[in-house]
């Protein structure tokens, strides 16, 4: 390949509609570069960044399953990644060349719900991984809480409470729902190939939030029974795009264009 780029690793890959969004951005401002998605299994992660580390076009790569915590034992850490969040979702460079990595999925999880008061609010989490630790960052940072997790693993799920000082509690994924505020599905259940997330809803109020990470396929069977039910939902592009934004100004020094929202969103729920 020639001239620079960016992309986007993980394992599978094929769903996911980053390149979309970067090259829609990249378009529009003119710029001379690429944005690829490239499937690398945990075997071929360490050998991936090795490769990537001496490619001087390379920008920088974002990072999903189930690669986001596994990426920080290759990259440095100088934003302190590590211990505050656990898992990273993108690898840029720094001024010197070396790669680092960071977290820009917090700050995407929490833009569509800004104005949602979550402090003190019951809120329930789907699963336990890379994504699960950023948004239980998000979630700790305003005050929400208590967090119950549904989760395979109880004692991950446990220590990801206990790591972020979040009161809670853990249950299997087959658990009854408790009333909350926001439910959250962090987990790939839903996603295009994956089993379906199963839930009944009818334990949450009228004015509860769903929230679904999953964005392949775009309406999950979970947003489609809230809906059902008249609840207020979220979809995954929302924090997908959020995300997006902050890693693109990391790759190619710009931020995105302003304006071209709609367009955007129009593109990628075709």
């Amino acid at each position: 390949m020639t001239g620079r780029y960016a992309e986007v690793i993980g394992d599978p890959i094929a769903h996911s509609k980053s390149p979309l969004i970067h090259t829609f951005w990249l378009e529009k401002l003119g710029i001379d570069a690429e944005y690829r998605a490239t499937r690398v299994p945990p075997e071929g992660l360490g050998r991936y960044f090795a490769e990537r580390r001496e490619d001087p076009n390379w920008c920088g790569c974002n990072v999903t399953i189930p690669h986001k915590i596994a990426a920080l034992e290759h990259v440095s850490d100088p934003g302190g990644v590590r211990e505050s969040i656990g898992a990273i979702n993108t690898v840029a460079r720094g001024p010197g060349g070396e790669l680092f990595g960071t977290n820009t999925d917090a700050a995407g999880f929490l833009g569509p719900i800004l104005d949602v008061p979550l402090e003190g609010a019951p809120v329930i989490l789907v699963g336990s991984g890379g994504a699960a630790n950023a948004i239980l960052f998000a979630l700790a940072q305003v005050d929400a809480g208590p967090v119950t997790m549904l989760a395979r693993n109880a004692l991950k799920a446990a220590g990801l409470l206990a790591r972020f000082g979040l009161k809670g509690e853990v249950k299997p994924l087959d658990s009854p729902l408790p009333p909350a505020t926001l439910l959250i599905n962090a987990s790939p259940l839903g996603m295009k190939g994956q089993p379906l997330l199963r839930l009944d809803l009818s334990p949450l109020p009228d004015d509860a939030i769903v929230y679904d990470i999953v964005y392949a396929p775009l309406e999950t069977a979970l947003l489609r029974a809230a809906r059902d039910r008249g609840l207020e939902t979220v979809d995954g592009l929302e924090m997908l795009v959020g995300q997006a934004a902050l890693a693109f100004e990391l790759f190619f020094d710009v931020p995105p264009p302003e304006g071209y929202d709609e367009e955007l969103r129009a593109k990628l729920v075709q």
